[in-house]
């Protein structure tokens, strides 16, 4: 297996691009649980070019219904960069000041888990994130409330 880097400038673009609307290619989950984690693997894609098409645990969509969890579930991407061994992305968690452009926020509760997936967009001088669901463009990370934060350093891609 080879490993080649994340193109964060890619994942980047593709946010700004879609932030504020929908890529047709891409069903639109908005109104069956929320689109942010669709949206956050679309942007994750851009940079890396490469799915994982392991059946249940891996890290693909081909359409709506047929699709991994973790393609849109924040829990399961999670899951998936954290673990990831194979052919795709993979990340670590990492401290607010080792985030960069292209890398994932996940906001949670003490009580309910994570529930919440932007993109960074920029780092300098405070985190801006793109979103949907709640659709958002360069909104400062500093501007949401939540309980549990964390920050997925996306690390590379493997390739076959």
């Amino acid at each position: 297996m080879q490993e080649i880097s994340y193109n964060r400038e890619a994942a980047v673009a593709y946010a700004r691009r879609w932030a504020l609307s929908r890529n047709p290619e891409y069903y639109n989950f908005e109104n069956i649980g929320g689109d942010c984690t669709n949206f956050a693997s679309q942007c994750i894609y851009a940079g890396a070019r490469t799915m994982n098409f392991t059946p249940v645990f891996g890290w693909y969509y081909r359409s709506s219904y047929d699709r991994t969890a973790s393609w849109t579930g924040v829990e399961y991407l999670y899951d998936f960069l954290i673990n990831n061994r194979g052919v795709g992305p993979y990340a670590r968690i990492v401290p607010q000041w080792e985030a960069k452009p292209g890398d994932i926020v996940q906001f949670g509760t003490e009580s309910g888990g994570f529930y919440h997936s932007p993109v960074i967009t920029a780092v300098m001088p405070a985190i801006l994130v793109a979103a949907h669901t709640y659709d958002a463009l360069d909104r400062p990370l500093t501007s949401y409330t939540y309980e549990l934060v964390r920050f997925l350093h996306i690390e590379g891609v493997r390739i076959k």
